[in-house]
C-alpha cells in the first residue's frame, strides 16, 4: 500500500531537490509531518540586539558602612526593634541594656557580649541591624546553641561588615557543615580583620575540616585559633597541619583536648614544627603523645632555628624515656623559652635525663614540672641546673615531695643563682619522720622565698641602672666632621679619645665668659691636670705660622668635634694637628693671659717667647696646647736657627745663657708657665733689655 504523501512531489526551487536523497533514504513510515516541521524551523533566523540596547544599566555595590554614619544609641535600638516585630521574633535584653550602654559609636566597641543567649535564625537575622550600624573588638558568642542556619547567617554579617576582631563561638556542638563552611569565609576574608578565633568544644569534623584548612592555608589573617576539644583526631588534623605548614601569619595554636595520638597526630605535628617558623605557642595539654610521640615533635624542634617559644605537654603520659628525646633535642633549640611539663611521671630519672640538656641549652626561661612524681633526689637534679642558669626565671615545682634534704639543695642553689626570680613550691611543709625537720622545712622554704626577692631586687635595679644609661647615652647630640684625606692614621687614637669624654691636648675647656683674661686663667689653672702624654699620639712640633684662632677657615688636618648637652648650650672642642720637619721640636707652650690694658708685644725676641726643646724630650710632648686667642702676635715669630748669629750679634752659644730647662712633667710646666708669665709683662721691660745687654757684653770678651 502506498502512502500518498511519499509520492507528493517535492516543493518548488532547490530545496525540494535537497530534501529528495532523505525522502528516499527513509523508510516509508507516518512520521513525515515532523521532517516537515523541521523544515520550516531552519527557515528561522537569529538576531542579536546592539551592543548599545544589551546592557539596560549598572548598579554599583552597596557600601556595608552606609548606616553607620552619624549614627545615635537611640536609632540603633528603634532599628532592632522593628527589626525584631518585622520577623516576629523576641528581643534580648541583654543586648539592650549593652547598646544603652554605648557612648562612642565613631570607633570599634570593646564587647558585644551574647554569651548564653540562645540564638536562632531568626534571633541572628534581627542582629543584622545591629552590626550594619556598629563594630566590635570582641563577639562573644559562647554557648548560644547556634545551628546551621543561624551560624551560617551569623557569619556572613561578621564577614560582610568586618564586625569583629575577635570571635568566640565555643560551645556550640550544632553549627555543622554550612556554619564552618561561613566560618572559613570569614578567616580568609582579605582585609585581614579577624584575627582571633575560639572555637573550643565546637566540633570540627571530616566533611568540615577541609573548608577550614583551605581558609587557613589561603591569605588567612588569624593570629590566634583556639581548637581545643574539637575531635581533630585523624584526618581533620593531617588537613589542618598540611594547611598550616604554608601559614605564616598564625602565632598560637590551642589544640588540648582532642585526644591526638603518639602515631600519626604526633606524626602530623612534628611536620609541622619542620616547616613553620612562624608559630610561636603550640599547647597539646591533656593529650595521648606519649614518648613515642614525643620522639616526632622532638624532629620537628631540632629544625626549627626560630619560631616556636611556647611548648605545653601538660598530661601526655610522658617518661623517663620521653626526656632523654627531649635532653638531646634542648641544646639545637634557639627559641624555645617556656616548656611545660606539669602531670607526666617524669620522675627523677626523667630529670637527670633532661638536666644535661636544660644546662646546655642558652633559650628556656621558664620551666613547669608540677606533679612530674619527683623527690629529693630529683630536686638535687634541678638544683645542679639551677646553679649552672644564668638565664631561669620561673620553675615551678609544686605537688612533689621535696622535703628537707630538696629543699636544703634548692636553697644553696639559689645563692649561686642571681636570675631565678619564682620558685613554686608547695606551702605546707612535707610529713617528715623526724618532727624538727618541718620547722626545718619552714625555714628553708622562707629562705628560698627571700632569695627570689632578692633575685627580683636586683633585676629592678639593673633595669632601672640599664635605663638610665640608655637616657644618659641619647641625651648628647655628637656630631663629628669627617677628617680630609690626607689625615694620618695616628690621629685615630686621639679622636677616640676625646669622643669617649677625655679632652686632647689641643683641646680647650669652654667657659661662659667671653673675656680672654678668664680664658687664660682657666688653661693656667688646668695645666698640671692634663691627660697623661700615652693617650696622646706622638706628632711634629707645632710650627707657629700654622696656626690659626677659632674664626679662621679650617686646615686639611683639622678636625672639630661638636657636642651639644640640654642646658648647657653649644660646646665646641677644636683638635688641630700640624706636620713640620721631623729634626725640630718644641716643647708645649702655655698661653701667656694678656691684661687689658697692656696687649702683648709683637716685636718681643723670639727666644724668650718660643725657647728650644731639648733633643731628649719624647714627641708626646711637643703638641702644642696653646689658646688660639693668643697665637695670632707670635705667628710672625720664627724659632732659633742653630747655624746663623741670633740678632744684635749673638751667636748661638747665648742659648746656654738661659736657665736650665726643667725635666718635663706637670711641675716643670707650672714653673715655666710662671716664668714666661712674668717675662711677658710690660713692667719687666727694663730687666728684659739688661740681660741682652749684659750677654752681648759678654760675648764681646769672649771674642778677644
Amino acid at each position: 500500500m502506498e502512502i500518498p504523501p511519499q509520492e507528493a512531489p517535492p516543493g518548488p526551487g532547490a530545496d525540494g531537490d535537497a530534501e529528495e536523497a532523505p525522502a528516499e533514504a527513509r523508510s516509508p513510515s507516518p512520521a513525515s509531518s515532523p521532517a516537515d516541521g523541521r523544515l520550516k524551523a531552519a527557515a528561522k533566523r537569529v538576531t542579536f540586539p546592539s551592543d548599545e540596547d544589551i546592557v539596560s544599566g549598572a548598579v554599583e555595590p552597596k557600601d556595608p558602612w552606609r548606616h553607620a554614619q552619624n549614627v545615635t544609641v537611640d536609632e540603633v535600638i528603634s532599628a532592632y526593634k522593628q527589626a525584631c516585630q518585622k520577623l516576629n521574633c523576641r528581643q534580648i535584653p541583654k543586648l539592650l541594656r549593652q547598646l544603652q550602654e554605648f557612648t562612642d559609636l565613631g570607633h570599634r566597641i570593646d564587647c558585644l557580649d551574647l554569651k548564653g543567649e540562645k540564638l536562632d535564625y531568626k534571633t541572628c537575622e534581627a542582629l543584622e541591624e545591629v552590626f550594619k550600624r556598629l563594630q566590635f573588638r570582641v563577639v562573644d558568642l559562647e554557648q548560644t546553641n547556634l545551628d546551621e542556619d543561624g551560624a551560617s547567617a551569623l557569619f556572613d554579617m561578621i564577614e560582610y561588615y568586618e564586625s569583629a576582631t575577635h570571635l568566640n563561638i565555643s560551645f556550640n556542638k550544632h553549627i555543622g557543615t554550612r556554619g564552618w563552611q561561613a566560618a572559613a569565609h570569614m578567616m580568609r576574608k582579605q582585609t585581614s580583620c579577624l584575627q582571633y578565633l575560639d572555637a573550643r568544644n565546637t566540633p570540627l569534623l571530616d566533611h568540615s575540616a577541609p573548608f577550614v584548612a583551605r581558609a587557613l592555608r589561603i591569605r588567612s589573617s588569624l593570629a590566634v585559633l583556639h581548637l581545643e576539644n574539637a575531635s581533630l583526631s585523624g584526618r581533620p588534623l593531617m588537613l589542618l597541619a598540611t594547611a598550616l605548614k604554608m601559614n605564616v601569619n598564625l602565632r598560637e595554636l590551642y589544640l588540648a583536648d582532642n585526644k591526638l595520638n603518639g602515631l600519626q597526630d604526633s606524626a602530623q605535628l612534628g611536620n609541622l614544627l619542620k616547616f613553620n617558623s612562624s608559630l610561636q605557642i603550640l599547647d597539646l595539654r591533656n593529650n595521648h603523645v606519649l614518648d613515642s610521640g614525643l620522639a616526632y615533635i622532638c624532629e620537628g624542634l631540632k629544625e626549627q632555628k626560630k619560631g616556636l617559644e611556647t611548648l605545653v605537654l601538660w598530661n601526655n603520659q610522658l617518661t623517663h624515656t620521653g626526656m632523654a628525646f627531649l635532653g638531646v633535642t634542648l641544646p639545637h633549640t634557639h627559641s624555645l623559652e617556656t616548656l611545660n611539663l606539669g602531670h607526666n611521671p617524669i620522675g627523677n630519672e626523667g630529670v637527670r635525663n633532661l638536666k644535661n640538656g636544660l644546662i646546655s641549652n642558652r633559650s628556656v626561661l621558664r620551666l613547669g614540672l608540677t606533679s612530674t612524681k619527683l623527690t629529693c633526689e630529683g630536686a638535687v637534679a634541678v638544683a645542679e641546673f639551677i646553679a649552672e642558669s644564668p638565664r631561669l626565671l620561673r620553675l615551678d615545682l609544686r605537688e612533689n615531695e621535696i622535703k628537707t634534704g630538696g629543699l636544703m639543695a634548692l636553697s644553696l642553689a639559689l645563692k649561686v643563682n642571681h636570675s631565678l626570680l619564682r620558685l613554686d613550691l608547695d606551702r605546707e611543709p612535707k610529713k617528715e619522720a623526724v618532727k624538727s625537720f618541718i620547722e626545718t622545712q619552714k625555714a628553708l622554704l622562707a629562705e628560698i622565698q627571700n632569695g627570689c626577692k632578692q633575685n627580683f631586687m636586683l633585676a629592678r635595679e639593673q633595669e632601672e641602672k640599664e635605663q638610665r644609661l640608655q637616657l644618659s647615652a641619647s641625651m648628647p647630640e655628637i656630631t663629628v666632621t669627617e677628617p680630609q684625606p690626607d689625615e694620618e692614621p695616628g690621629d685615630e687614637p686621639a679622636t677616640r679619645a676625646q669622643e669617649n669624654g677625655a679632652m686632647g691636648p689641643g683641646a680647650r675647656p669652654d667657659s661662659d665668659s667671653d673675656s680672654e683674661e678668664e680664658d687664660g686663667e682657666e688653661e693656667d689653672g688646668e695645666r698640671a691636670e692634663a691627660p697623661c702624654p700615652a693617650l696622646v699620639p706622638p706628632s711634629d712640633s707645632l710650627g707657629s705660622g700654622d696656626r690659626s684662632p677659632p674664626g679662621s677657615p679650617s686646615s686639611p688636618t683639622e678636625q672639630r668635634i661638636s657636642v651639644s648637652s640640654p642646658g648647657r648650650g653649644h660646646k665646641v672642642f677644636v683638635v688641630t694637628r700640624v706636620e713640620s720637619p721631623p729634626e725640630r721640636a718644641e716643647p708645649p707652650v702655655p698661653p701667656v693671659p694678656l691684661p687689658p690694658a697692656a696687649p702683648a708685644c709683637p716685636s718681643s725676641p723670639p727666644a724668650l717667647s718660643s725657647p728650644p726643646t731639648s733633643p731628649a724630650l719624647p714627641p708626646a710632648e711637643a703638641v702644642g696646647t696653646q689658646d688660639p686667642g693668643v697665637l695670632e702676635p707670635q705667628s710672625q715669630l720664627e724659632p732659633p736657627q742653630a747655624g746663623p748669629p741670633l740678632p744684635n750679634g749673638l751667636k748661638p752659644e747665648f742659648a746656654l745663657a738661659l736657665p736650665p730647662e726643667p725635666p718635663p712633667g706637670p711641675e716643670a710646666k707650672a714653673g715655666s708657665c710662671g716664668l714666661e708669665h712674668e717675662l711677658s709683662c710690660s713692667k719687666n721691660e727694663k730687666e728684659l733689655e739688661e740681660l741682652l745687654l749684659e750677654a752681648s757684653q759678654e760675648s764681646g770678651q769672649e771674642t778677644l
